[in-house]
């Protein structure tokens, strides 16, 4: 009994090498057969429950995280529960045949609350049908040959699902768009997932620094930023010490109840200087995450009940242009400079009169690797035929990752634009290094720097948004964000010599997890 309670936690520790030993003490006949199965499946299934239960108990924790929050939102939370729970089988059984992808698979199905019976019911199947044949193989022709005879079988079978199941895609038109675009997503580098494109970056900051001793180093950038403007800043608190002529308007609503936050913004219109439409927004945010398109008090009462937190309001400025500007200046310079000036072009598709919006989105060579993006924001639409020549606006946010496209906007940068963006960024006291979102109506005037309306401001970890420019180079996007972020540590190291204060890397991290931690259930953006 011993033995077979050591056999039962050794399986919590490692199934395979304690299935094998097993499987050696059964050969050797110091273990009776059906006893040793019966612990080794005994001790699998318990862990395998005990991971699920992990996965429950910390589920809602998790899902708080307002990193998770942002890409797993309550519709793809319900979907991803409802596709494991339809193929419980082929996922569950699957996973067992395969190395690393059981302790994943089994901590999510708890984190997205897959009914127990479901999860018990197959995880009991297929540590029925493996154990034994680890145990008993083992037994008979040895451990290796036994782990590779399985899964080599195992791997086989899987690798023809994965044929027939992309024969059967590529046999429909739906099927083969899917694929298409999945594929040019990835011959694309500005769709690339962030981990992947920014690890160079990352390594490049991290010698940057080394170089300049220590990573809190940029937090001193700005000196007139809570933080230099790296990550948490308020929006608001930023645009209110910009000068009016040349800022959109804006307005700070608090939490509080969600009838006492309607009314403030409604009282804010009674003067007749605001009007419908309003953009809210959250009043910490990034890559144009909850910004909505509001026309009604219906629209704003349905966004503030989802966003809890500050929000941002401002009126609405049509453009129909907007740019992102990078500007630089060294402590003691006179003058800055204008490092990139992102030209930033609204994405929109136009009907035809026969196909639906959706059509229009799949067939534009562009808009298709971004389906997800529109079909989510546009899903109450997307069987709507519009008229021959009628223009569909596919997003209102000015972000690459809200669908915008960006291009090298090098053709709108004059010595009047560059001096007026000097003159408003050294207005505000302590500021030297950041992007600012400019609406505009008109090209020459803007480039005058008579037709400046400012959207936003942001600090030291902004970026420098041309390099989102389809027509550019990875290698050319690698050296101006390499040169953005040495500028960026050379300016904080000048302040912090000159005096300025430096906050501490424990609190950049706190900043930053609690960043991460803090839910922000706002709706998906316009």
């Amino acid at each position: 009994m011993a033995l077979l309670l050591s056999i039962a936690l050794g399986t919590l520790i490692s199934e395979d090498l304690t299935s094998v030993a097993t499987g050696l003490l059964i050969q050797q006949r110091q273990v009776d057969p059906v006893a040793g199965v019966f612990a080794c499946t005994l001790g699998i299934f318990t862990g395998d429950f005990g991971l699920w239960a992990l996965g429950r108990v910390l589920g809602d924790h998790v899902l708080s995280w307002a990193w998770l929050a942002r890409r797993l939102p309550a519709e793809r939370f319900r979907a991803l529960r409802a596709w494991l729970e339809r193929h419980a089988g082929a996922a569950l059984l699957g996973s067992r045949f395969l190395p690393g992808t059981r302790l994943p698979l089994y901590v999510l199905s708890g984190i997205v609350k897959v009914r127990a019976q479901v999860f018990v019911k197959w995880t009991l199947i297929a540590a029925v049908l493996w154990t034994p044949a680890i145990v008993l193989g083992t037994a008979a022709i040895g451990g290796a040959v036994a782990l590779r005879s399985i899964r080599g079988v195992v791997l086989a079978g899987l690798m023809a699902i994965v044929l027939l199941q992309t024969l059967r895609a590529i046999s429909t038109a739906s099927g083969r768009r899917r694929i298409s675009a999945r594929l040019q997503r990835w011959s694309r580098w500005e769709f690339w997932p962030s981990w992947l494109f920014y690890a160079p970056v990352g390594m490049w900051i991290a010698y940057l620094a080394v170089k300049h001793r220590g990573l809190s180093t940029i937090t001193a950038a700005n000196p007139g930023m809570t933080d230099g403007g790296t990550v948490g800043e308020s929006k608001h608190e930023i645009l209110v010490r910009l000068p009016l002529e040349w800022t959109i308007p804006s307005m700070l609503v608090r939490p509080a109840n969600t009838l006492s936050r309607v009314r403030t913004v409604v009282n804010a219109m009674a003067d007749g200087k605001w009007a419908f439409p309003l953009v809210l927004k959250p009043d910490v945010g990034q890559r144009g995450l909850g910004v909505k398109l509001a026309s009604s008090v219906q629209d704003i009462e349905a966004y503030l009940i989802k966003g809890t937190g500050p929000v941002l309001v401002q009126p609405y400025h049509d453009g129909p242009f907007e740019a992102g500007i990078f500007y630089y200046r060294m402590p003691g310079w006179p003058r800055g400079r204008i490092l990139s000036i992102t030209d930033k072009h609204f994405p929109f598709v136009v009907g035809d009169g026969r196909s639906t919006v959706a059509d229009l989105i799949w067939s534009h060579p562009r808009y298709r690797m971004q389906t997800r993006t529109f079909f989510e924001r546009h899903r109450e639409a997307l069987d709507r035929v519009p008229a021959d020549g009628e223009r569909v606006q596919l997003a209102v946010a000015g972000n690459h990752a809200q669908g915008t496209v960006f291009r090298d906007g090098r053709h709108l940068l004059t010595p009047a634009l560059e001096a007026r963006i000097d003159a408003i960024a050294q207005s505000f006291g302590g500021f030297f290094v950041g992007r600012f979102d400019i609406r505009y109506r008109d090209v020459e005037a803007f480039k005058a720097g008579l037709d400046v309306a400012i959207v936003e401001l942001n600090g030291a970890t902004a970026e420098s948004t041309d390099i989102y420019d389809p027509d550019g180079s990875l290698l050319a996007a690698y050296r101006q964000l390499f040169r953005q972020w040495s500028i960026v540590f050379r300016i904080g190291a000048a302040n912090r010599a000159s005096g300025a204060p430096v906050s501490s890397c424990r609190r950049l991290l706190a900043l930053v997890g609690a960043h991460l931690a803090s839910p922000t259930p706002f709706p998906v953006s316009d």
